[in-house]
């Protein structure tokens, strides 16, 4: 299980949000025991806060983010956690400066979170049309053998698809016959069913 070993309240995303937004003032000692918190949604409720004042931060105060975010990570520990906070903190950053290190670090660690974080933070800098860093970050990961990697991968892929379609099919021509399956499925999704089945057949 992805989660195992965490505890749920039950709490929807939209009050997480509510609480996020009422903790936009706190000062970063305060977000400290929710981060670390034993229960999910507190530790959604302090990303979602992060992601909230990064997006209205001067660049000192984003640095701050950037570090207590990466000083983290191991509370940042399940799809939805990565998935809500990554694009809008790394993802920015890599977006407004270009500085595609600190995904690359992550990508190349031996944690499985750190490097969907590195992979997700990807999604950014795709959704404006850029994606040969993008392709780059993907390649390291490209053969995980752990799904919740595969599918960050075929959703950057995907995500790729939607911009430069000509990218992904040269690539899938290429690599479609040894790519995991889970990887595949999602990075043919948006394509046309002729397509999709052809790259289906070819594993």
């Amino acid at each position: 299980m992805y989660g195992y070993g965490d505890k749920f309240l039950g709490i929807t995303v939209p009050v997480n949000r509510t609480i996020a937004r009422q903790a936009l003032g706190l000062p970063f000692t305060d977000y400290v025991p929710l981060i670390t918190s034993e229960y999910h949604e507190f530790r959604l409720s302090a990303l979602l806060a992060l992601v909230l004042l990064y997006k209205k931060a001067d660049s000192a105060l984003r640095a701050d983010i950037r570090t207590f975010y990466l000083s983290h990570t191991r509370y940042i520990n399940n799809w939805d956690l990565v998935d809500l906070s990554t694009p809008y903190i790394l993802g920015a950053y890599v977006l407004e400066t270009d500085d595609y290190s600190l995904p690359m670090q992550l990508v190349h660690s031996a944690d499985m979170w750190e490097k969907r974080i590195g992979i997700v933070a990807m999604l950014t800098p795709v959704r404006r049309g850029i994606y040969e860093n993008p392709m780059c970050i993907l390649s390291h990961n490209l053969h995980h053998s752990h799904d919740l990697i595969q599918k960050a991968n075929g959703w950057l892929l995907r995500e790729i698809y939607k911009k430069h379609p000509e990218v992904i099919t040269a690539f899938l021509d290429e690599n479609a016959t040894h790519l995991p399956r889970t990887t595949l499925r999602y990075a043919i999704e948006k394509m046309p069913e002729p397509l999709r089945k052809h790259y289906l057949h070819l594993k």
